[in-house]
C-alpha cells in the first residue's frame, strides 16, 4: 500500500491522509490531466532526483499539448517536489506530479475548471518485480493496438491514455503473463503498457522510432549511454516476427528501469536469460542513477 507522511496540493504541504478531492473532479470523469513517473535516489551525496529538470518540462508540454496552463512555474514545481521529498524522510522513492481539472463545470468542456497541481512520494522497488529485474519477464503480444497519433496525443503523458494501457496489462496478467507488448495499428511493435522497448539481434541494438510512442526520458537515456558506449544502434520499425527471433529484449521507463524480457508469446529469447547487452547497460544505468560516474552527474537533482 502507498503510504506517506506528507502530499504536496496546490503550494502547501498537507498530511497524506487529508489530501481528498471531490467526486465531481473533472478529471476523475473524463481523464485529461497530465503527470509524470520521476525517481529518487540514493547517493553518496545524498538523495538525488534522476532527471528532474527533463521530467518537470515533459509535464509543462504534456500540459500545453492538451489546452492546460499549470498555475505554478517549472521552478516552483521543482522546489515542491524536494520540499515534498525533504517533509517524508525518503532517500529512495517514486514522485508523482499530477495536474489536473478540479470540479466545477461538468460536460466535455474542462477550459473553465481550476487546475489543481499535486505532488505525491512513495517508495517503490522494482516495478516489475526484483525477480524480473534480475532474471528477466515474461510477455505478451496484447490484442489492444497502442494509440494512433492522430487519436491521442501520444507525446503527451495524459492520464486518459492509460486507460489502453491498463487494458493491455490486464489481459496479459489473466493470461500468466507478467507485462504486454503492443503494436500500433500498422503491426510494428510500439512499446509494453508503460514501457519502451529495446530488441537486440546480431549485435546491434534497435528501438522503434519516436513517432507514435512517448518519448521516454529512460529510453533517451539508454540511447545515450549505448552511443557512449560505442554500441551499434538503430532507430527503425520492429516487426512482431523478429521480436521472437530477437537476441536480447529490454524495456526501459522510470518505473521499470531496465528490466529484460526473457520470453514473448511463449517464444523464449535468446538463452532465456538476460544477455550480456542487457546486463552491461543495466548495470552502467544503476551506477549513473546512483552517482557513482561523475561523467552523468549533471543528470543529478540533488535534494536540498
Amino acid at each position: 500500500m502507498i503510504k506517506a507522511n506528507y502530499v504536496w496540493f496546490n503550494g502547501e504541504l498537507i498530511k497524506f491522509d487529508e489530501a481528498k478531492i471531490h467526486m465531481l473532479t473533472h478529471t476523475l470523469h473524463y481523464g485529461l490531466g497530465v503527470f509524470e513517473g520521476i525517481r529518487c535516489y540514493e547517493t553518496k551525496k545524498g538523495p538525488a532526483i534522476f532527471r528532474n529538470y527533463e521530467h518537470i518540462e515533459r509535464l509543462f508540454h504534456s500540459a500545453h499539448i492538451c489546452y492546460m496552463k499549470i498555475p505554478f512555474s517549472k521552478e516552483e514545481i521543482r522546489k515542491a517536489i524536494h520540499e515534498t521529498i525533504k517533509a517524508n524522510g525518503f532517500r529512495n522513492c517514486y514522485i508523482r506530479p499530477i495536474a489536473f481539472y478540479s470540479s466545477g463545470a461538468m460536460g466535455l468542456n474542462p477550459l473553465n475548471n481550476k487546475v489543481d497541481v499535486a505532488i505525491i512520494c512513495w517508495e517503490w522497488g522494482a516495478y516489475l518485480g526484483e525477480e524480473g529485474l534480475n532474471k528477466g519477464i515474461r510477455c505478451k503480444v496484447s490484442s489492444f493496438n497502442r494509440h494512433h497519433v492522430n487519436v491521442s496525443m501520444t507525446k503527451a503523458k495524459v492520464c486518459g491514455n492509460y486507460v489502453n494501457s491498463q487494458l493491455a496489462k490486464i489481459e496479459a496478467l489473466l493470461e500468466g503473463y507478467d507485462e504486454a507488448l503492443m503494436l500500433d495499428v500498422d503491426g510494428y511493435v510500439t512499446e509494453g503498457s508503460g514501457e519502451n522497448i529495446f530488441v537486440v539481434r546480431k549485435g546491434v541494438i534497435k528501438t522503434p522510432p519516436a513517432t507514435g510512442i512517448l518519448e521516454g526520458i529512460t529510453r533517451d537515456t539508454v540511447i545515450r549511454l549505448i552511443k557512449d558506449l560505442s554500441l551499434e544502434f538503430k532507430e527503425e520499425r520492429i516487426t512482431r516476427d523478429e521480436v521472437y527471433i530477437a537476441d536480447e529484449i529490454f524495456l526501459t521507463g522510470t518505473a521499470a528501469e531496465i528490466t529484460p524480457v526473457r520470453e514473448v508469446d511463449r517464444r523464449v529469447i535468446g538463452d532465456g536469460m538476460p544477455g550480456p547487452i542487457t546486463k552491461k547497460l543495466q548495470d552502467l544505468y544503476f551506477k549513473v542513477v546512483r552517482g557513482e560516474i561523475d561523467k552523468y552527474e549533471h543528470w543529478l537533482d540533488y535534494v536540498k
